[in-house]
């Protein structure tokens, strides 16, 4: 049976290009970055070259790219950085309610600190009113951190906007954009942010590798202490391969940034109608113009979202109820509820994400199987009959 992989913001395949790059270090190329010796300086020079890459696809300087294990850690480091450098001074930090998790639950834990954080509401769409930053800002506040894009319903927040706000009062600016670096456009300098999370996983790099962009002259602290690596910021012998890997990713991902965004948004596209066309009660979710071109997020009326995701992996298509993080969670999704959408039909969401190997057919399969499942769990549906 053909799979058809269709949860690319859980996590997207490397490419063979990026795999053939990672090779040479582990084995012939295997030095650790910090010895001066020949192995070593080879592999500090494929690790500035990284580095120099992933500067050029955010329109950042080099020394202000920080590798890290990934988009959790860059997070955390962002959040819990700033936070402890301003303590004493500042204890006040802005987000909203929609963040993925790698950022709410960092801010539960400052809040056992003593920090104080205020969580902004969304509306239907999932986006945050900039105006609603501004009035939460008081004198104590360190740090605002509002996500680029939505992870779950691929809104896309204003965060030009609240950077020119952040900018304004003195701010630091945080994002996190592990769902965008490398699918759409992203510069710091015209978003207006001092800190942006990256995540190589979600675009075509490996795993256990990411990127705290941190601009120049912004006070934070270390999360992890010990060695000198990264200008003293980030303690750790350098992930040589998984570096180099995302160095290719985002160099490869740059490339091709406009052609593939317009594809993918074609694709999302043919999916939205045809699902419109052959199936009732659905209810689409994330904001219909504001959205990242590779995202349909829907909720089946009278159907649980578990159930469809089972049946379409019997026919192999692999999809999602949500955040990969949180699919052992009986929960319904914290972004759904934000986005004032019941308990009832927050279980029966249904998330497809597209990516680099998504095709027509791809979408053409799914547009043929769904269907067939929906009337198939409908009809055993108490909650359908009841209504009819």
């Amino acid at each position: 049976m053909k799979r058809t992989y269709l949860d690319y913001a859980a996590t997207t395949p490397a490419r063979p290009e990026v795999v053939e790059a990672m090779r040479p270090y582990f084995t012939e190329a295997f030095g650790n970055p910090s010895t001066i010796y020949s192995y070593g300086q080879e592999a500090k020079g494929a690790v500035e070259a990284a580095r120099a890459k992933i500067a050029r696809l955010i329109n950042a300087r080099e020394e202000e790219i920080v590798f890290t294990s990934g988009g959790t850690e860059a997070d955390n480091f962002a959040l819990t950085g700033v936070a402890y450098a301003a303590e004493g001074k500042k204890d006040h930090i802005i987000t909203t309610v929609i963040e993925h998790h790698a950022i709410l639950e960092t801010t539960k834990f400052l809040e056992t600190r003593g920090f104080k954080v205020t969580y902004l509401p969304v509306d239907k769409y999932g986006l945050v009113n900039p105006d609603d930053v501004k009035k939460a800002l008081t004198p104590r506040t360190a740090l605002i951190s509002v996500m680029h894009a939505n992870n779950e319903v691929g809104t896309v927040q204003p965060v030009e906007d609240i950077g020119r706000i952040a900018g304004e009062a003195g701010v630091y600016f945080h994002t996190d954009a592990v769902q965008t670096a490398g699918h759409v456009g992203v510069d710091v300098e015209k978003l207006g942010v001092n800190l942006l999370s990256i995540s190589g996983h979600k675009l075509y790099g490996p795993k256990g590798v990411g990127v705290l962009y941190i601009r120049r002259g912004t006070k934070i602290s270390p999360l992890l202490h010990g060695g000198e690596q990264e200008k003293r910021r980030r303690a750790g012998t350098e992930n040589v391969p998984g570096i180099v890997g995302l160095g290719v990713a985002a160099e490869m991902a740059q490339g091709e940034l406009d052609e593939e965004s317009e594809r993918l948004r074609q694709l999302r596209d043919r999916l939205s109608q045809g699902l419109k066309e052959k199936i009732e009660y659905l209810h689409f979710n994330g904001h219909p113009v504001q959205r990242l071109p590779n995202n349909v997020n829907i909720c089946v009326g009278f159907v649980e979202g578990e159930s469809i995701i089972l049946n379409l992996d019997l026919e192999g298509i692999c999809a999602s109820t949500g955040s990969a993080c949180t699919s052992a969670s009986s929960e319904p999704s914290h972004v759904l509820s934000a986005l004032g959408i019941t308990s009832e039909l927050a279980h029966s969401s249904l998330r497809f994400t597209f990516g680099k190997w998504t095709t027509e057919k791809d979408i053409d399969r799914v547009l043929d199987v769904l269907p067939r499942i929906v009337a198939k769990l409908r009809a055993m549906s108490p909650l359908l009959k009841s209504r009819k």
